[in-house]
Order: structure tokens, then sequence, then C-alpha cells
């Protein structure tokens, strides 16, 4: 099978097309035909010699931690899924191939409506965000501070804030992505200095909770804003977030959460902006345009 892999930590150009063995399902797993991956900053921070905590990375190396296809093997002992079944899922590598085999409790089935790009692109930011907001405890009549609300967990993040009741959501980003996250029902303020004082200008109450999916700047504005520490988290920087007294972001991700958020899809509670879907071969550059910050939705690889 093809799968884009590295054989050596570095910059993007280090994945690179690779042929390798298809993988067998085994107890408890399915095989699935992979339509579509997501790309994710966690990707390449793995890409550029991060070991995620609890495991070993052997080379060549599979990066793609969220992917979309169709069931084409079924391991031992998996009941509740079929050959040709179209599902989306989660794992922590291994997604950026033809094939890959995966824990049948880490795989929901697609909604037939769903497009692929949108489904291999869905449970990462999607589950992320859930649960930040879950830990934020947002909820009826709030007043939520999202940074980079136009990126891809930032998507999701308004989206959720909006469908568990928050009053209000302001959103972070770019002036050029202003008008999406109007869209997306978010009140919409540039980065850079005064940023505190701009949202206090739209939120004179307060703000209840916020998200930092931008930086240490962000960060920093959210502790100006928010009274109750426990009501920030931060999914970039965690440094500085323990520096802070910031709590980290806890928890797993779930095919019970994931098919929440599919049922939320499916009731059109949420939308999600696909950037741009890149061919496998070119997963190098789907990697340097995610690390270029700052751009609207999600970016996927199309498997074939």
């Amino acid at each position: 099978m093809k799968a884009a892999a590295f054989s050596a930590f570095g910059p993007p150009e280090v994945l690179r097309l690779t042929e390798l063995e298809v993988p067998q399902a085994g107890l408890g797993e399915v095989r699935v035909r992979v339509k579509t991956a997501g790309v994710l900053p966690f990707d390449c921070r793995v890409r550029g010699g991060w070991t995620p905590p609890g495991l070993t990375l052997r080379f060549p190396e599979i990066p793609g931690n969220e992917f979309a296809g169709t069931i084409d093997q079924l391991g031992e002992g998996v009941e509740g899924f079929s050959v040709g079944d179209e599902v989306l899922g989660f794992t922590t590598l291994k997604c950026y191939a033809e094939y890959m085999t995966v824990s049948a409790d880490q795989v929901v089935l697609k909604p037939e409506d769903m497009p692929w790009e949108v489904a291999g692109g869905f449970s990462g930011n999607g589950q992320g965000a859930h649960l930040a907001l879950k830990a934020l405890g947002v909820g009826e009549g709030d007043t939520v501070l999202i940074h980079g609300a136009a990126g891809g967990l930032g998507t999701f993040a308004v989206q959720l804030a909006k469908a568990w009741g928050a009053k209000t959501v302001i959103g972070t980003a770019s002036e050029s992505n202003h008008e999406y996250l109007r869209s997306l029902g978010a009140i919409p303020v540039c980065y850079g200095a005064g940023l505190a004082d701009r949202v206090r200008a739209i939120a004179p109450a307060g703000v209840d909770a916020a998200l930092d999916a931008a930086g240490p700047e962000a960060l920093r504005a959210s502790v100006e804003l928010v009274k109750d520490k426990s009501r920030i988290r931060t999914m970039v920087s965690f440094e500085l977030a323990a520096e802070l007294g910031i709590p980290p972001v806890s928890g797993t991700r779930t095919a019970g959460r994931l098919a929440e958020l599919v049922r939320l899809y499916a009731q059109g509670q949420l939308r999600i902006h696909i950037r741009r879907a890149y061919p496998l071969r070119q997963a190098a550059d789907a990697h340097r345009e995610v690390e270029s910050g700052h751009g609207r939705g999600k970016v996927v690889l199309k498997i074939d």
C-alpha cells in the first residue's frame, strides 16, 4: 500500500510517499480502506520529533490521527460493524495510508450525506473542542471567548458553544476571516495590541470562559478577561499555562463523544469548512499549510 511516511524527524519534506505492507486486523480491530485523513498540528509535532506519551515511534513512521473510509476487514470478536460500512474515527498515528487498522471502539458510522473530506477531518478538532468546552463548563447564558476561532478547532468550538447555549461567543481571527466567523454566530475581533480592551468593549459585563488555540498573547489576554482561571484552557501554550496556573485540558477521545458530534452535524448544528484537500503525495505541502497558521477551517488528505 501507499503511505505518506517519514524515516527521520525534520521539516515537512521528510514526509515522502512510501510503499509498505498492508496491515491485518487483529483481535477487536477493523481494517479501513482510508478515503481521507485530517491534518493536525499534532501530526506536525510528531514529524518534527515529538513522541506522544506512552508511544514508541518506529521508522518509517506514518502520522495522522483522524480518518474516514470503508471497513474492508473485521478482526476476531468485532460486533456491530460489517465489511462495507462507511466510518470515521480516531487513533494516534498511521492514518496517512491507503489502509489502516484501528480498534472497533474508535470508529462510528459516517452519515450518508457527510462528504468524505469533512468526515476525514472531523474527529480530531471536534473531540478536542468538545473536551475543552466541557472542561470549561460552557453552558446556558455564558459569554465565551475563543482564540483562533476560524481554524479547525476554533470552528468546532464556536459552534459547540452556541449549541450548548452560550449567549455570546467572541472569536479572535485575522480580519480576512471575520465574515466567516459572523456566519458561524461569533462576534469577531482582531489579534494584536489592545486585544483585551477590544473584547471588553464587546462584553462589558465580562467573559465567563476562554479557550486559546492561538498562542501566548491570546492566553495572557484571557487571564486579564476571565476572573476564574479554572474556566480558561489552552490547546497550544502549555508551558505558559503552567506558569499562569491554568489547568490543562484532560480527558480522552471516545466513540461516544464522536457520535454526539456526528449527531450535531446531522442536525445542522455543526458546519465544517474544508480549506484544502491535498492528494496523499502532497502530504508535505499539507503540513506546510497547517504550520503557516491563521488559516480557515480544515486541511485534509485525499488518499484515493
